[in-house]
């Protein structure tokens, strides 16, 4: 697909960021990514050049030493780095979501103790909500942080599939603790937990067993964490508040589902041309196997997928810029552009045919990658809860 003319009502500075993180890409990521994706090997490299290119600042305000750009520029760059290894795209997106969760809800003391070392990459941002015995149930969040005599907190419990895990050195962990409150969401609470990068012990009570062995989604390290007894300061507190963290980990994974919309379009994108690629280079029955009407209608729907997933995820986006809540678009273009995306690059393999099941082949690593998109930041089954829900109260009689 013609990317270059999806920066039509761009700004010449959006357009130019979007156009040194395309030729990044091309030249960085796609090159090296099936051979480190096949050895599960953290792209350090890819990783440092990225904090030369100012990624990870940004959505970081310039009064904080960001670059101080738009969601709908950071979920653009985020397409384009997904359609060269969705693993890459996935080191930021944690990092991402804890620096918007600071700068909409942190204390002035907490933006200038992190968000400038956010930027530069110095700071890794990762994101704790889910734990072993709940999926999308968030009310059911069983990791205790315990008020003490002193006025710190004690957390305990255990928290699971946490990207960035052990390259990160600080956590916004959601918890549960005891505010009082009648409702169980406002007796949550979303602390920053300070941590060293790696494996094992990394702070006192708090424990990286390691990385846990996946499907797809390789390179990045996803883990578990486990909190026994860390102690931890009132002043760790997200906005210095308890009782809020509920709420304010759903502001981080709004913008998070635009962020996984933006990479599923990513690799449906790659997976398009890869498609479009083969089918006119192999032939059968003495012509290219494009020529077959069959194939040919097949690369029009995975097209028209492709351009569909991406109107809704800057759509979302740009709602989200407006200031308005885009619960629902982002939960739309979630679904939307996961779906697409699993049938996107399903079609594609089925174009490859055999040698689509090669790992020598480009596309038997984009059709594992595609599986996770159906799952992270929350199944299509809740993405049509949630907009069930609000078209509900919206067209209620």
């Amino acid at each position: 697909m013609d990317r270059l003319a999806r920066t039509e009502g761009l700004s010449e500075e959006q357009q130019e960021i979007l156009k040194v993180v395309r030729q990044f890409v091309e030249d960085k990521v796609i090159p090296v990514a099936t051979e480190l994706e096949h050895k599960d090997e953290y792209p350090t490299d890819i990783v440092e050049s990225l904090k030369e290119l100012g990624i990870f600042g940004l959505m970081i305000p310039e009064e904080y030493d960001g670059l101080g750009e738009s969601l709908l520029t950071y979920a653009l760059c985020v397409e384009e780095i997904a359609r060269g290894w969705m693993s890459v795209s996935g080191v930021i997106n944690t990092h991402f979501i804890v620096a918007h969760m600071l700068m909409q809800h942190g204390t002035e003391e907490q933006k200038q103790k992190y968000l400038p070392r956010m930027a530069t990459g110095e700071v890794r941002g990762a994101f704790s909500m889910s734990e072993p015995g709940l999926g999308s149930d968030v009310s059911a969040v069983s990791t205790k942080a315990g008020r003490l005599d002193d006025g710190s907190y004690s957390i305990t419990g255990q928290k699971m599939w946490l990207t960035n895990g052990g390259s990160s050195n600080l956590v916004a962990v959601l918890t549960k603790t005891d505010e009082g409150a009648d409702s169980v969401y406002k007796n949550m609470t979303t602390f920053l937990v300070e941590k060293e990068p790696g494996f094992g012990e990394t702070a006192q009570g708090v424990t990286v067993p390691g990385k846990i062995d996946k499907m797809g989604y390789k390179g990045i390290d996803t883990t578990e964490m486990i909190f026994d007894d860390h102690r931890i300061g009132a002043d760790q507190i997200l906005g210095g508040e308890p009782g809020k963290g509920f709420y304010q980990m759903m502001d981080g994974v709004e913008v998070g589902r635009v962020n996984v919309a933006a990479r599923a379009c990513g690799i449906a994108n790659r997976a398009f041309e890869l498609g479009i690629a083969y089918a006119q280079q192999r032939e059968t029955f003495g012509k290219p196997i494009a020529q077959h009407q069959s194939i040919l209608f097949r690369l029009a729907e995975m097209a028209t997928k492709v351009e569909a997933a991406h109107a809704m995820m800057v759509r979302a986006a740009r709602k989200k810029d407006s200031g308005q809540r885009n619960d629902v678009e982002a939960g739309m273009a979630k679904m939307l552009a996961s779906e697409y995306c699993k049938e996107v690059v399903e079609a594609s393999f089925r174009i490859h045919g055999g040698y689509g099941y090669s790992k020598e082949y480009e596309i038997e690593r984009l059709y594992r990658e595609a599986a996770f998109m159906l799952i992270g930041e929350g199944t299509s089954e809740i993405q049509k809860m949630i907009i069930g829900r609000s078209l509900l109260k919206e067209y209620a009689v």
